[in-house]
C-alpha cells in the first residue's frame, strides 16, 4: 500500500454526495490523546448538554482509553467473565454507561471516536447516523488495504471477524458514545469478556491483519478524515 494515504488531515473539504444538508455541520474537534473513561465521559456529556442547548452545533472527539472494561445498557452480567478483582489486579477499570450495546473493552492501541451531533440540525436519523458512521469505517480500512463491511447490529468486520464496535446514545435529537476501532489492541483483554455478546474469537485488530501495522496516529488522521467526508463536516479549533 502507498502509506502517503495516511497522511490524509482530519480537517478536509468533503463531496456531498450522502444525502445530507448541504451547508456544511460545523463541529469542534477534541484529540484528547491518552484518557481515563470517565473523563472523557465527562466531557461527553458536558458537550452533549452544550449541544442540547444550542450553545455549539456538535462535536467530534477522538480518544484512546486507559484499559477499561464498559457496560452497555443491556450488558447481561454473565458477559463478565472474570471477577472485579481479576480486572483491578491488571489495572482495569470496569464502568456502568448508558449507550446501547452489551459489554466492550477499551484500551491502548484502540482508537475511539466520540461524535456529539444534532441529527435533528444534520437533518439525519439515527439510521442513517448509524450507517454514516460504519461507512466512515470501511471507507478508512480500504485506504489500508483491508476489505471490511457491514454487519448488524451496527459493526465492522473483516471476514468472520470483529474489528470496530458501535454503541451510541441519543437524546433530545442529540448523540453522544460512538465507535472503537481496534488498531494494535491488547486482544487478551477481550477474553475476559463477551464482547458485544459474542466470543472474544471473534474480535480482530489491524495489528493482527497487517505487516507492519500503520501507526495510529495515522489510523486517527484517516478515520476522522472519512467522518468529516460522510458527516460533511466542518472542523473547528475548540475555544481556549
Amino acid at each position: 500500500m502507498n502509506r502517503e494515504t495516511n497522511k490524509t488531515e482530519p480537517v478536509i473539504e468533503p463531496d456531498n454526495d450522502n444525502g445530507l444538508s448541504i451547508s456544511k455541520y460545523d463541529c469542534f474537534y477534541y484529540d484528547v490523546g491518552r484518557q481515563h473513561y470517565s473523563e472523557t465521559l465527562q466531557l461527553q456529556l458536558d458537550l452533549h448538554t452544550k449541544c442540547k442547548e444550542g450553545l455549539i452545533s456538535g462535536a467530534l472527539i477522538a480518544v484512546e482509553h486507559e484499559p477499561v472494561i464498559t457496560f452497555g445498557a443491556k450488558t447481561a452480567p454473565m458477559n463478565l467473565l472474570v471477577s472485579e478483582n481479576n480486572l483491578q489486579s491488571e489495572g482495569i477499570e470496569l464502568v456502568q454507561t448508558d449507550r446501547g450495546g452489551d459489554i466492550t473493552y477499551h484500551g491502548p492501541g484502540q482508537l475511539v471516536v466520540y461524535p456529539i451531533f444534532n441529527l435533528r440540525k444534520m437533518g439525519s436519523d439515527v439510521h442513517e447516523f448509524l450507517r454514516l458512521l460504519e461507512e466512515s469505517v470501511v471507507a478508512a480500512l480500504a485506504q489500508f488495504g483491508l476489505a471490511a463491511r457491514k454487519q448488524s447490529p451496527a459493526s465492522v468486520w473483516i471476514g468472520e471477524h470483529k474489528i470496530c464496535s458501535i454503541g451510541i446514545a441519543v437524546r433530545r435529537f442529540v448523540t453522544y458514545h460512538g465507535l472503537a476501532l481496534n488498531v494494535s489492541t491488547n486482544m487478551r483483554h477481550f477474553t475476559y469478556i463477551n464482547p458485544c455478546g459474542l466470543t472474544s474469537a471473534e474480535m480482530t485488530s489491524m495489528a493482527e491483519l497487517l505487516e507492519p501495522c500503520p501507526s495510529f496516529a495515522d489510523v486517527k488522521q484517516v478515520v476522522v478524515s472519512n467522518i468529516v467526508k460522510e458527516f460533511n463536516l466542518n472542523l473547528i479549533t475548540p475555544p481556549g
